[in-house]
């Protein structure tokens, strides 16, 4: 088995969580769309929604970049 090869133990943990944040992301979508529609939104927790829901993004994309085997072309 090859260094970066992920176990199927870990490959497993990686599926739970990306399941996890996906659906944290989507939630957080939902909040930042309601707390948008209001005329007295708090800006600053907008930002921080904002801020949250691309952290979230950025976790996924690195979960989803060790699950996905490299290929040589």
């Amino acid at each position: 088995m090859a260094f970066d090869e992920l176990s199927a133990e870990s490959a497993a943990e990686y599926e739970t969580e990306l399941a996890r944040l996906r659906e944290e992301h989507r939630d957080l979508d939902d909040a930042i769309e309601a707390l948008s529609g209001v005329m007295a939104g708090d800006r600053l927790q907008l930002q921080r929604l904002k801020k949250r829901k691309l952290s979230l993004r950025d976790r996924i994309t690195f979960l989803e970049d060790q699950l996905t085997p490299d290929i040589i072309a």
